[in-house]
Formats: C-alpha cells, structure tokens, sequence
C-alpha cells in the first residue's frame, strides 16, 4: 500500500514535471530571445549610442565652434562698430588729410581744458577748425561723443557748424567751420584786436541770446550749453557771434549729479554749485555774466561782480549804469540800450533761478531795447563802420541777410 502512495506521488510529479516541460522550454526561449535581444538591443543602443555621440560630438563641437565663431563674430562686430562710428550728414575724415591740412598738427590756435585745436587749410582752399580731444583722458572721449551727437542733431545760424569727425590711430577729432575773427575774450583782453564798438557788442549779445533760446525752447529735451563764456563765443568774418563748446552740454534734468562741477569760474550758477542740478536758468546765470562783460570789458576773474555790485549802489536798478561801461568805448554809446542791457543782466544773475526771465523773455526784451533810443542826450550822424549795423534793422543776421559796409548810417548817441 505504502509502495502504491510511492509510485502514485512519483507519477503525479513527473506528469507535473512533464506538464511544465513546455513553458520551461518557452520561456527558456523567450528569455534567450529576450537576452538576445538585449545583447543586440544593447548593441544597437551602443551603435547608436556611439552614433549619437558622434552626433552629439559633431553637435557639440558644432557649437562650440559656432560658439567661438559667434563670439569671434561678437568681437569683431563690436570693433567694426566703433570702427565703423558714424554721424549722419557729417563728413568723416582720414587722419592723414587732417594731418596734412594742419601741416602735423603744427598750427595751434587754442588749448581747452581736455583739447587742443588746429587751423586747416583744405586742398579746395577751405579753412577748418580742428578740434583734437585728449586721449590720455577718459574727459576726452566723453566729450567727443557728446559734442558729435548732440551737434548732429542742432542746427542754427548762431551754431559753430560741425562739418566733419574722425576717429583713427586712437585720435577723436571734430572738424568745425573756421571762425576767423577768433573768440570774443581774444577782442575783449588781448589787445591785439580794434577795440569792439558798442554796436558789435549789443549783435553778440543777441546772437548768443538767439542760440540759447534755440536751445531751450526749441530743442526737446530742452539742452543746456553749461559752459557759455567769452572764449566760447567766436566771431565770423562779419563780427557774428557763433557759439561753441558743447562738451559738457547736456539735456536737462532735475535730478541731482553727485559728480564734480561743470562749467568755468566766474559764470557757473551758485544755485547749481550747492544743489548740483543744472537747468536752464543756469544757462541765463551764465549769460548775464557774460553781458556784463561786453558792458564793462572787464573779465569775472578780475572781480567783475563785484564790480557790478558797486555799481548797483549808484542805481536804482534801471539806469545809472554808466560808471560800469568799458572805458575803451569813449563814451560811445547808447544810454537806453545800455540802461537796458545792464538791468537785464543784473536779473539774470539774480541768486533765485526762479526770478531769472527765459532766455524767450531775454530775446524779446533785447530786441526792444535795440529800438530807436528816444532819450540820447545827444544825436550824430555817423558812417557805419564794419564792425556796427543798422540800427533800424537789429536782427540782420538771424536768418536773413548779414548786415554789411554798404549799410545805412546808424544814429550814435553820447551820454553827457
């Protein structure tokens, strides 16, 4: 019985066994099929792997090639730009046609604070102006860009013209027309030049005040000059007032600047000193200084406001300015344009900003004051000289047609 259990359990186990042999065998299959594939699907995967790494090499050294041509690229694109600088309408000058008009830079006709210029005799006989910034300085490049394109952008008959640049061999250069009566401080102090008669004085006072008024009212942003002073007022071959240096000009803002201050001793604004903000009445500021100079000839850094301060003692304001007048004019001049004009400047440097007129209101008002004067002491006929124009045509010049020697008489007026 025992031996039957045996034999049954035996039997039942090897048809257990026997039942199993298939799926064993199957599945032995399927997992050589499965390993097989794995060993192919791994060599594939390496094949591919190594193809996509090859791909991947080919697109990573693809981009980083790209990558170096493009930051080749990057560079040379920045150094073509600066290269490359360039002023819409403005001729842009080689080196050695500069350098050869001013025959190596040996023909000096001023020194600015970051600066030096040249005068250029070009090959089709015109006379430039050649304006070389420091390039030892950070100022002087500064300076070019704001002075290249802010002049690009201005145009006025009272504007020295930008007529070309250059930028070579680590030079900036501006070109400017050429002023060939030089500045009003060489025909105020140096004594090299015919004293200037009230007439031309009374012209530059309107033509610098044409400029500025351009400037702030018909500029946006308004722009502020900063900078107006004698030695940067030039004259032309008709004694017309051009105004230059605008390398520190900018738009105006009522923000602070925290940096050093900008202008020239004597004519900056106390107000902007101790507030650093520069605007527009800084720029009246200036100009009343510089009236007070063609009145009394004599220069800020020889006390010229205090100088007017004692003079204001004697007035009430509105006349009584004549112990003021330069006296290298002989008493040659107009009592009521004189009263005048020292009573506007003296509002121009008025300590609040707030009480100084626009330079709209100074144009309006000087060319009231340049009517016939009703209360001369006395009259004289006079021929006009080259240096005065006709009084009953006081804005000759602002875009009309210069006054000249065929002008009219002019009626002088002494003070008695």
């Amino acid at each position: 019985m025992l031996m039957l259990l045996i034999e049954m359990s035996l039997w039942v186990i090897s048809a257990f066994l026997l039942s199993l042999a298939p799926l064993l065998t199957k599945s032995y299959k399927g997992c050589k099929c499965i390993c097989a594939n794995g060993v192919n699907s791994s060599k594939k995967t390496s094949s591919d792997s190594d193809s996509d790494l090859d791909t991947d090499s080919t697109t990573s050294l693809g981009i980083e090639k790209s990558s170096k041509m493009n930051g080749l690229s990057w560079w040379q694109k920045k150094l073509k730009r600066k290269s490359s600088f360039s002023i819409s309408g403005i001729r842009k000058y080689r080196y050695n046609e500069l350098k050869a008009a001013t025959h190596n830079f040996t023909t000096s006709i001023g020194q600015g604070n970051a600066s030096n210029f040249y005068k250029a005799k070009m090959p089709n006989g015109e006379s430039h102006a050649i304006k070389v910034l420091a390039t030892n300085v950070r100022q002087g490049k500064r300076e070019f860009q704001a002075e290249a394109q802010l002049l690009a952008r201005l145009h006025h008959r009272n504007l020295v013209n930008l007529v070309g640049y250059c930028i070579e061999k680590r030079q900036y250069m501006l070109v400017y027309a050429y002023m060939n009566n030089g500045s009003l401080a060489t025909h105020l102090y140096s004594g090299k030049h015919e004293v200037l008669n009230w007439n031309v004085r009374f012209n530059i006072a309107l033509d610098v005040a044409s400029c500025l008024e351009y400037l702030h009212h018909g500029t946006v942003p308004p722009v502020v000059h900063r900078d107006i002073k004698s030695s940067n007022i030039l004259l032309n071959s008709s004694m017309r007032a051009r105004v230059t240096g605008f390398g520190v000009s900018r738009k105006e803002t009522l923000r602070p600047h925290s940096y050093k201050v900008k202008g020239s001793f004597g004519y900056v604004d106390p107000e902007y000193i101790l507030t650093r903000i520069y605007t527009t009445k800084s720029d009246v500021f200036s100009f009343g200084v510089l009236l007070f100079e063609l009145i009394a000839g004599r220069t800020p850094k020889a006390g010229l406001l205090e100088y007017v301060e004692l003079a204001v003692i004697n007035t009430e304001g509105n006349s009584g300015w004549e112990e003021l007048v330069d006296s290298r004019l002989e008493d040659e001049y107009y009592i009521q344009e004189l009263n005048g004009m020292a009573a506007l400047a003296y509002r121009c440097i008025d300590s609040s900003p707030i009480n100084r007129p626009s330079m709209k209101d100074i144009v309006q008002e000087l060319s009231q004051i340049r009517n016939f004067p009703n209360n001369c002491a006395m009259l004289e006929e006079v021929p006009i000289s080259k240096y005065a124009y006709d009084i009953q045509n006081p804005m000759a010049g602002d875009g009309r047609e210069e006054a000249d020697d065929t002008s009219p008489v002019l009626l002088r007026c002494f003070s008695v």
